[in-house]
């Protein structure tokens, strides 16, 4: 299982990702599930993957090799960001039909994506691709998209997260949402990957990459606990309770 998470906002877009893979609790790996294709001042994009990790790693390598090649689709050739979405849809059901096509069993080769970028004179998007192919776009009122165990990292996303908010805040707000999925789900691990992509730059403005011990996170993980806690305490008491709690 995985986790990854995009937010849009008014001035950029913010992505982050875990990077645990498993199969059975002793064999349990570390893969990036964070890629990044990039012509600096022409276009960018950044695909996170979950599901399937022969899907996946797959994929990547199909869209690098395609990237190489002059005169067919790619994401260095497509003309949009909905052309780009529908691109690397129709590559991942390519993979996930012959990989079902090779195994005899019922293994499940299934994968899901998050594609986010801009190109040269277009407006930045940012797409959850399901395994079918067909994708959505995030809404003005849920101003983000997940793939993977989405549900314990979802309430803070749902009460933080606004267009309008700073790429500061919103990188904190992707980390909690990480750390606490990481917390409720063993599944879900670290490294985390986070990218930050601010409009019109056509490149990224920075990748970061957070061990489970890095300073940062640590301190992070600890004053949103202690936050939690004191909110906690400072609830309203019942009209029946008498006295300190």
């Amino acid at each position: 299982m995985t986790y990854c998470v995009g937010i849009t906002l008014d001035k950029g877009m913010v992505f982050a990702s875990d990077s645990r893979t498993n199969a059975g609790v002793d064999q349990v790996c570390a893969y990036p599930k964070m890629h990044l294709f990039e012509w600096p001042g022409e276009r960018v994009f950044i695909l996170l993957s979950s599901g399937n990790l022969a899907t996946t790693q797959a994929l990547v390598r199909r869209l690098h090799l395609e990237n190489s090649q002059e005169n067919i689709t790619s994401l260095k050739s497509v003309p949009n960001m909905m052309a780009a979405a529908d691109y690397v849809g129709d590559v991942s059901v390519s993979i996930q039909s012959k990989q079902s096509g090779l195994c005899q069993s019922s293994a499940n080769f299934t994968a899901s994506f998050i594609l986010g970028g801009q190109i040269a004179g277009a407006p930045m998007e940012m797409f959850l691709i399901y395994p079918e192919g067909n994708h959505i776009s995030p809404s003005p009122y849920s101003p983000f998209l997940q793939i993977g165990e989405i549900k314990y990292g979802k309430p803070i996303l749902d009460r933080i997260i606004r267009p309008s908010m700073n790429m500061a805040d919103a990188c904190r707000c992707a980390l909690v949402s990480i750390d606490s999925t990481m917390r409720s789900n063993l599944s879900v691990g670290p490294p985390i990957d986070l990218a930050i992509y601010e409009s019109e730059k056509l490149s990224i403005n920075r990748r970061e990459t957070f061990a489970k011990e890095t300073g940062f996170l640590r301190e992070l993980r600890s004053q949103w606990a202690e936050g939690l806690v004191n909110l906690f305490k400072n609830l309203p008491k019942f009209d029946w309770e008498s006295g300190d709690r």
